[in-house]
């Protein structure tokens, strides 16, 4: 199935969108004319946005350095400038949506040398991308993106924090949020995107990149004033094996070697009035490059029963449990009795380097899924796969492999972030999925690729193996903010749930952060395709009432509407399949009581079933109850969360 634009207008006319020219100024303001793009082109090119009277960019200076000494948007002399607008629908088959509306104006300024900038304006943001048209392939030394802030505002930031090999552009983008003033950053610190700032009055801008192709991926640190911009790393020369990870030992004097004629990534600022706005963005959807692949129908989204998280610890059985053959096969009578769509072998059944090195029968267990009717993942380091792509990805296809799991990738230089939409196409020559774990936020590669069916660049529940501290104010802040750029391999479904004083890491029997109902409800709430239940079988049979509600829950959907929320303390969605409408609430350690307004469902009666905090979860969290109602679209519920609670619910028309 293709992606079809349902509906396009494009106009070439001035007429066609606010624009104004004085001087070497110009404006282009979103279809709703709240939004307005301020571009001065004088011996420099700075931009600036605007929402209504309030200044959320102020003006801020781009260009980019060549190593031939040219700077692109160095005393510009405009060629041609062009304006702009379209309103088209995208369908979006492996996505939260069904569909996509795409309705911008656009106004592309074309300079002499050879040389451009796209500005777009959105109704909820602006997003801005050079291109150049040159003959000859091009040597960048640098990219000047700018985000001055009028206030020394608050911002949401996750820093690099765990440097590999003491480089600091190698690391594996997982992070909780730090909210701090954007003065208080210390310098030369790094915050990998995406990235929201607090403007207020209530307004917040979330900076993101899309359509990252051939080029780094752009962090964020802090300079004079109150000001943001960007950082990227520099080519890797010299490279090398460190236990599993494949590590930069040296870096160029230039961030990309690329070719003369192409468009850049997208620097974009999505602005919002209220909080629940960012939990239902597709922004990421409008700017990144279309499907390359004709046919998805082979693309099958789903759940997974997953080994890794919980030790492969099983009970209760005949038979040593571990990586071997009657363990997988008791993953995959898991799988087929909850009707689920897939097992993953994770790491521990190759030579991580080297995957023609088995040390399982793969093949038996991969026959006995089929049997099944379950489909069989591998795990693989981005270093063994890239050995020899095409060969391995054709051997385990013809196996009946489904997909790879890639993991350690944990960088964003241009080697990187090519490579993998290079296994992406190789992959999907096989109809290879692909679950591309330890890596950057995925910045469009979902939709040009749909068989990279997930990605990680999130700090999920495998860390609650070694302990980390407020996971829950964690949860409740990525759906506004990592979520903007893609769906994420956040791996929940852990039914040792444990309160903020219980709590303890433990690596066989991992506990989470949070209720049960805290559990349940990321599976409404986390985007993911390609959804794990990271618990092991044993638990979630001896848990069936849980299992049964999460199995039920689809992967993609055909709708979504974002119902309540506020970065850092709550938030409440819901999301429909066909008929039947899924929701969830999470809180972070602070109880509260909301309201979940219904009228999201139409006409007629629902059968609701409920799962809620007990009474006693915050003394344990394990404690849930659930029921079964009748509502309508009528009907407001009153929700109770504990501390780190949830709620979670199903609604299927009468």
């Amino acid at each position: 199935m293709k992606f079809k634009i349902l509906l396009l207008l494009c106009v070439i006319s001035p007429l066609s969108i606010v624009f104004a020219q004085t001087g070497k100024t110009y404006q282009v303001k979103s279809p709703d004319g709240k939004i307005s793009i301020d571009i001065n082109a004088g011996s420099a090119i700075n931009w600036s946005v605007k929402h209504g009277d309030i200044n959320v960019v102020m003006p801020s200076e781009i260009s980019i350095t060549l190593d031939n000494g040219e700077v692109l948007g160095k005393n510009p002399s405009i060629k041609k400038a062009i304006t702009s607008s379209a309103n088209e629908i995208i369908n979006t088959p492996i996505y939260k949506k069904d569909m996509v509306e795409n309705n911008y104006n656009q106004l592309t300024l074309t300079f002499k040398g050879d040389y451009g900038l796209i500005f777009r304006a959105y109704n909820d943001g602006m997003a801005y991308r050079w291109f150049t048209i040159k003959k000859t392939e091009l040597t960048i030394i640098n990219e000047k993106a700018n985000f001055n802030f009028q206030n020394d505002d608050k911002a949401f930031l996750p820093f690099v924090m765990d440097y590999r090999n003491k480089d600091k552009f190698n690391t594996s983008f997982e992070s909780h949020y730090d909210n701090v003033n954007i003065s208080a950053i210390k310098k030369d610190t790094l915050a990998f995107l995406p990235a929201l700032v607090d403007i207020g009055n209530p307004l917040k801008a979330v900076i993101l990149e899309a359509d990252l192709q051939d080029y780094p991926g752009m962090y964020l640190t802090s300079g004079e004033g109150n000001n943001l911009h960007g950082v990227f790393a520099k080519y890797p020369t010299e490279e090398f094996i460190h236990n599993i990870n494949y590590v930069v030992k040296s870096r160029a004097d230039y961030i990309a070697k690329t070719k003369g004629t192409r468009s850049f990534p997208w620097r974009v600022v999505v602005i919002s009035t209220e909080d629940k706005q960012l939990t239902d963005n597709d922004m990421m959807q409008r700017l990144a490059e279309p499907s390359r692949l004709a046919d998805l129908s082979w693309i099958k989204p789903g759940k997974v029963a997953w080994d890794w998280w919980n030790d492969w610890n099983i009970s209760h059985v005949d038979f040593k449990a571990g990586i071997n053959v009657p363990t997988y096969k008791y993953y995959i009578d898991f799988a087929a009795a909850n009707k689920l769509e897939y097992i993953i072998i994770d790491e521990g059944w190759s030579d991580d380097l080297d995957l023609n090195k088995s040390k399982l029968d793969v093949q038996q267990i991969v026959d006995y899924g089929k049997q099944k009717n379950i489909g069989v993942i591998l795990w693989s380091t981005w270093y063994a796969i890239t050995r020899d792509a095409d060969a391995l990805f054709a051997k385990y296809a013809q196996m009946g492999v489904k997909g790879f799991k890639i993991d350690f990738i944990d960088r964003d230089d241009q080697k990187m972030v090519s490579s993998l939409y290079d296994l992406a196409q190789k992959a999907a020559d096989h109809h290879l999925m692909v679950d591309y774990h330890g890596m950057y936020k995925p910045s469009g590669l979902q939709r040009t690729y749909p068989n990279v069916i997930n990605c990680e660049g999130v700090k999920g529940l495998e860390n609650m193996k070694w302990g980390v501290d407020n996971q829950p104010g964690y949860d409740v802040s990525i759906p506004f903010i990592r979520m903007m750029s893609g769906s994420m391999d956040y791996t929940p479904g852990g039914m040792r749930n444990a309160t903020k004083d219980a709590f303890r890491p433990v690596n066989a029997n991992p506990m989470t952060q949070g209720t049960r109902s805290h559990q349940l409800a990321m599976y409404a709430i986390f985007e993911a395709p390609l959804q794990m239940l990271s618990d092991n079988p044993t638990i979630y049979m001896r848990e069936q009432e849980s299992t049964d509600f999460i199995a039920a829950i689809p992967t993609t959907f055909d709708a979504t509407v974002a119902l309540d929320g506020k970065v850092d303390d709550f938030v409440s969605m819901a999301r429909r399949k066909g008929t039947t409408w899924y929701a969830g609430a999470i809180t972070n350690w602070t109880p509260r009581e909301i309201t979940v307004d219904l009228s999201f469902l139409g006409g007629g009666n629902y059968k609701a079933t409920i799962f809620e905090d007990g009474i006693n979860a915050n003394h344990d969290a394990t404690d849930y109850t659930s029921k079964v109602i009748t509502v309508t679209s009528k009907d407001k519920l009153t929700v109770k969360m504990a501390s780190g609670g949830g709620w979670a619910a199903r609604f299927e028309k009468q």
